[in-house]
C-alpha cells in the first residue's frame, strides 16, 4: 500500500476530524500498526494478519462483543469507556473492519492517550498492576456469556491435545531429532496424567466457562503516564471462551521466570515465587472475590500446567522440524522447550508455598 493510500484509509471509517498524519507506531510482529492524528483526535488503525487469523470475521466479532460488554460495565461503575477499554469505530457502512484490495483487512480504535507500555518486569510492582488489569478485565466480564464467543483458534489451550500431537510427533520423527530429545520427553510424558484437568474442570462444569484474553503478556497492557497504573487490557485478538486458569497460568510463566524463555544456562532459569505473590496479590484484589473455591484452588496447578503445556508445544515443534514457531538456530526450540521443564520442575517444587499465598489473597 502506497503512502497516499495508507493516509486516505482512515476516511473509509467514521472517524471525525481531517486526517493529517499516518504514521506507524509499536512494536508487534504479527500485526502492522499506525497512528492517526486528526485535528479532532488520535486513532489507531490496524492490519489484520489473516494468514495468523484466518477467520476475521470470527476474530472481529469476538472483539466487538467484548469491548461493547466492557464499555457498558465500565460506563455503568462510572468510569471512563473510552479510556478503560478498546473502543472499535465501525467504517462508514458500519463493519467493524474492512478489507482492501490486496486482501487485507484493516480496524480502527480510538487511540487511548497519555498511556505507555512495559516489555519487561522492572520491578515487582509492574507485576502487580499488570495483574490488576487482567484481574479487573475478568472481573468486569464476570457476567459475560463466554459460550457466544467463536473458538477461533480450535483447541489452543486444551492440554491433551497437546500432548497428543507430541506423541503423534514422536512417532513419526519427521526430522530424525528423536534420539536427541528422550530426556524431554521422558519428563514431558511422566506428567501426562495430569493434562486434563482444566480442560475436564470445564467440560463437567466443575469450573465456569469465562472469556479467556490468551495473550497475558506485560505488554498488553497499557499503563497511565501520570499514575503509572494499569489503565486497559490491548491485542484483544485471542480473546476466546476458556478459563480465568489459562490467562493466570500463562501470566506467571511469562512473568515470574528469572530468564528468557530460550536462555540455554539452565542454572539462570528459577521460578520467583516472590514475583508469584506480587501477581497473586494484585489478581485477586481485581478479582474481589469473583473467583469460585475450585479456581482458586488450581490457581497454581495453571501456572505449572501452561509451562509444562508450552514445554510441551516446543518439543512438538522441534521433532516435527521447526514448522510452527519462529527459530533463529537449529536448537532453538529445543532450548525453549528445556528452559520451560525447568521452570516447570521449578514449580513442582514450591507448590505448597504457592497455595498458601493464594490462601492469604483469595477471598470468596
Amino acid at each position: 500500500m502506497t503512502e497516499s493510500e495508507l493516509k486516505e484509509l482512515p476516511n473509509r471509517f467514521k472517524i471525525k476530524g481531517t486526517v493529517k498524519e499516518v504514521r506507524p507506531i509499536g512494536e508487534g510482529h504479527i500485526n502492522h500498526t499506525y497512528l492517526v492524528s486528526t485535528d479532532e483526535r488520535d486513532y489507531i488503525l490496524q492490519s489484520i494478519n489473516n494468514t495468523v487469523f484466518k477467520n476475521t470475521k470470527a476474530l472481529m466479532d469476538n472483539v466487538v462483543a467484548v469491548t461493547e460488554f466492557l464499555s457498558k460495565v465500565i460506563k455503568w461503575n462510572g468510569g471512563d469507556p473510552d479510556r478503560e477499554t478498546l473502543t472499535v469505530i465501525p467504517t462508514k457502512d458500519d463493519k467493524p473492519y474492512l478489507t482492501v484490495e490486496d486482501g487485507t483487512p484493516y480496524r480502527m480504535y480510538y487511540n487511548i492517550t497519555d498511556s505507555y507500555t512495559l516489555q519487561t518486569v522492572e520491578k515487582p510492582e509492574d507485576f502487580t498492576s499488570s495483574a490488576v488489569a487482567f484481574g479487573t478485565f475478568q472481573k468486569r466480564l464476570s457476567k459475560f456469556d463466554a459460550s457466544q464467543l467463536t473458538e477461533t483458534i480450535p483447541a489452543f489451550h486444551n492440554t491433551k491435545v497437546r500432548y497428543f500431537n507430541l506423541m503423534r510427533a514422536m512417532r513419526e520423527n519427521r526430522s530424525g531429532r528423536l534420539e536427541n530429545v528422550a530426556k524431554e520427553c521422558e519428563f514431558a510424558l511422566s506428567r501426562i496424567s495430569q493434562a486434563g484437568i482444566i480442560v475436564d474442570a470445564i467440560e463437567s462444569g466443575e469450573i465456569p466457562l469465562r472469556v479467556c484474553h490468551n495473550d497475558t503478556k506485560l505488554n498488553n497492557v497499557l499503563m497511565d503516564k501520570q499514575t503509572g497504573k494499569a489503565i486497559c487490557v490491548i491485542d484483544l485478538d485471542t480473546v476466546m471462551p476458556g478459563s480465568m486458569l489459562y490467562d493466570f497460568g500463562d501470566a506467571i510463566r511469562f512473568g515470574a521466570s528469572t530468564a528468557a524463555e530460550d536462555e540455554k544456562d539452565l542454572s539462570k532459569v528459577d521460578f520467583d515465587l516472590n514475583l508469584f505473590e506480587a501477581y497473586v496479590k494484585g489478581y485477586a484484589e481485581a478479582l474481589n472475590g469473583d473467583i469460585t473455591k475450585r479456581e482458586a484452588e488450581l490457581l497454581p496447578l495453571s501456572a505449572w500446567m501452561m509451562t509444562m503445556e508450552c514445554g510441551v508445544r516446543f518439543l512438538t515443534d522441534y521433532i516435527d522440524g521447526d514448522v510452527y514457531f519462529g527459530t533463529s538456530y537449529p536448537e532453538h526450540n529445543l532450548d525453549r522447550c528445556r528452559t520451560q521443564f525447568k521452570l516447570a520442575s521449578d514449580m513442582e517444587k514450591t507448590r505448597g508455598a504457592q497455595a498458601a499465598i493464594v490462601e492469604k489473597y483469595v477471598k470468596f
